[in-house]
């Protein structure tokens, strides 16, 4: 009798701990900072300014989770490209318009924080506007002005 009512003890418990586990709240989700997929293009720019000043940079776009990029084999050996990299649709496209926008800034826009971000939001402007890509945000880094 006393092992009955054990071995009913230790069937509750185990039926409530799956209960427990099964509705009990779901711990709170990460929600990351950065809400896409970052993507580097490949080359640096190199351009000349409106003042006559040159620039150096890279521009990275924070795409749509939605905007795949197709991985193409070719850097340094076959294999996957390193991540972040790859083929992007219209990736000419957007080239063009980076050092369209770019060239038109002079180097006092592009040292300042505020000018970055004009020429951010216009490269940005420009992309949603003439492409299918479907970026979130406009990433310039390493930018060198001389």
């Amino acid at each position: 009798m006393r092992k009955n009512v054990l071995i009913l003890v230790l069937a509750a418990l185990v039926v409530g701990a799956g209960a427990a586990y099964t509705f009990a709240k779901p711990k709170h989700e990460v929600r990351h900072k950065i809400d896409g997929t970052v993507y580097v293009l490949p080359k640096e720019f190199l351009v000349n300014l409106r003042d006559g000043r040159y620039a150096k940079l890279n521009v990275a776009l924070v795409l749509d989770h939605s905007q795949a990029t197709a991985s193409s084999g070719g850097h340094g050996g076959g294999g996957a490209p390193p991540e972040g990299f790859g083929t992007l649709e219209q990736e000419a496209v957007i080239r063009d318009i980076v050092t369209d926008v770019v060239t038109d800034a002079n180097g006092d826009e592009l040292v300042q924080a505020n000018g970055r971000e004009e020429i951010k939001q216009a490269i940005l402007a420009r992309i949603r506007r003439t492409t299918d890509v479907r970026t979130e945000d406009v990433l310039l880094t390493d930018v060198a002005v001389q």
